[in-house]
């Protein structure tokens, strides 16, 4: 069994950032990829982030140059760094994990970013 917990979310000014987090349970948190998705009210589950288990990245054009997604193996701990936060970062952040045909998700954190 996995469980996903994310924190970290907030409110926020335009310009600024939050660091969000991922704390895994579960064994073998180190050789499964990673994801970070966001929920706008109103609007599709989207990709912000993934990470492979070897540390490659990749980000939707959105989010490249002020997101940063990187992953602690030592403590089962993925991470969203954001930066330059616009409003339309705001959604429900959640974090994932594929195993095979199982795909978990995490409970999400809010992040609000006001004009």
């Amino acid at each position: 069994q996995v469980q996903l917990v994310e924190s970290g979310g907030g409110l926020v000014q335009a310009g600024g950032s939050l660091r969000l987090s991922c704390a895994a349970s579960g064994r073998f948190f180190s050789i499964y990829a990673m994801g970070w998705y966001r929920q706008a009210p109103g609007k599709q589950r989207e990709l912000v982030a993934s990470i492979t288990s070897s540390g490659s990245t990749n980000y939707a054009d959105s989010v490249k140059g002020r997101f940063t997604i990187s992953r602690d193996n030592a403590k089962n701990t993925l991470y969203l760094q954001a930066n330059s936060l616009k409003p339309e970062d705001t959604a429900v952040y959640y974090c994932n994990q594929g195993r095979g045909p199982t795909v978990y998700w995490g409970q999400g954190t809010q992040v609000t970013v006001s004009s």
